[in-house]
């Protein structure tokens, strides 16, 4: 009796949520013989650009370290720390004393040359006329034209100290080699500097334009460069740069790519010039460089939502032929761009992949097709 009563009140359950169910939800299953709807995207060419975010570091476009040529005492220093310096620009004084007492005696020394010179000459040229008529030797001819030739070499000599101890004098002034901002001065009035020393004075960088160096894998270099041979010269691409992970709005230009991989990384060095003009990039800082890799004016898109992957890692989609009946199709797909994968086999422009009601068909069932909405994400 009290199993006849559980069996009757699950039968009027049953039949009460018949009646109570939505009839559209009823409805929505197939019938046999109907053609199921799915949302489709038509295939179709477009420009893709791949581009890679590479980490690197900034340098200055020209940088010089001030150093002294001659050693002595620092007597005056003529600028601002931080301040732009122009080429040529006197820096430090380094007392010229000791420079030009040097110099001057140098130039004692050509003159007193030159004087024996002059004596010499007037002894040869006389010694010349007389050897002709026996007046002397053959042997003092000779010795007056050797004390000729000496005295000669005695006025180069006396020069070449000349201008050497004039060099000596001029390094006591030192200047800027480039333009640029100047650093921290490493030392003041007072100092003693030696023309061996290994720390600099100070450091002057142009800063107009800017180095950024950036790493790549060469596994990554190498697999791009196989898939799309001819697309991944480095010299003149265009170069995006990112401080904080936000464009700066400054376009550079990748300059080279280093012929060597790093043995310790396994990368391959990029350098990209960016052009600074108010000095907010500074060297030494942490960036990023969004580097043009590979484009394509004719690329194909398939959405990954009508992507599958098989149990044998190949990748295939459903297309609706122009018979309007859905089979399956391998392709080969490779980078991905926001929400799609690039195609680089097994579809043509035209042809109707299929985006939603995927698990409502069967190969070789007919459709009826709708063109699908696709949301919009970003691409690189």
């Amino acid at each position: 009796m009290k199993r006849s009563f559980i069996i009757v009140a699950l039968i009027a359950l049953l039949i009460a949520g018949w009646y109570l169910w939505p009839k559209g939800s009823r409805n929505q299953q197939t019938l046999p013989g109907s053609r199921p709807e799915v949302s489709v995207v038509t295939m179709k060419t477009e420009p893709v650009v791949l581009t890679r975010d590479l980490p690197g570091r900034t340098s200055a476009l020209r940088m010089a370290e001030i150093r002294p040529q001659v050693s002595g005492i620092i007597t005056k220093r003529f600028f601002v720390e931080g301040s732009m310096v122009k080429q040529g620009q006197q820096l430090y004084q380094i007392d010229p004393a000791p420079f030009q007492a040097a110099w001057n005696s140098a130039r004692a020394s050509l003159s007193r040359a030159e004087a024996n010179l002059k004596s010499v000459q007037a002894k040869a040229a006389r010694y010349e006329e007389v050897v002709k008529i026996g007046g002397v030797s053959k042997q003092e001819y000779d010795d007056v034209k050797a004390s000729l030739g000496q005295a000669k070499a005695d006025v180069a000599i006396a020069r070449s100290e000349v201008s050497t101890a004039k060099i000596n004098l001029d390094y006591t002034r030192v200047m800027s080699p480039i333009t640029g901002r100047i650093g921290q001065s490493k030392i003041t009035e007072g100092a003693l500097v030696n023309a061996s020393q290994a720390d600099p004075l100070s450091v002057v960088q142009q800063l107009d334009q800017m180095y950024v160096d950036v790493s790549q894998s060469s596994a990554e270099l190498m697999r791009l460069r196989q898939s799309h041979p001819g697309g991944t010269g480095a010299q003149s691409k265009p170069v995006q740069l990112l401080v904080d992970g936000k464009l700066t709005g400054r376009t550079g230009t990748l300059k080279f790519s280093d012929v060597t991989v790093t043995q310790t990384t396994g990368t391959v060095l990029l350098r990209a010039l960016f052009p600074n003009p108010d000095h907010t990039i500074l060297p030494g800082m942490f960036v990023h460089a969004r580097i043009e890799q590979w484009k394509n004016d004719h690329a194909m898109l398939v959405p990954q939502k009508s992507v599958s992957r098989n149990t044998d890692g190949s990748v295939s989609v459903w297309v609706v032929g122009p018979d309007g009946k859905a089979n399956t199709r391998q392709i080969t797909v490779s980078e991905v761009f926001g929400d799609k994968w690039l195609v680089d086999g097994g579809l043509k422009a035209g042809e109707k992949v299929v985006y939603e009601g995927i698990m409502k068909i069967q190969p070789g069932m007919a459709v009826k097709t709708v063109e699908a909405v696709q949301p919009t994400f970003p691409t690189r």
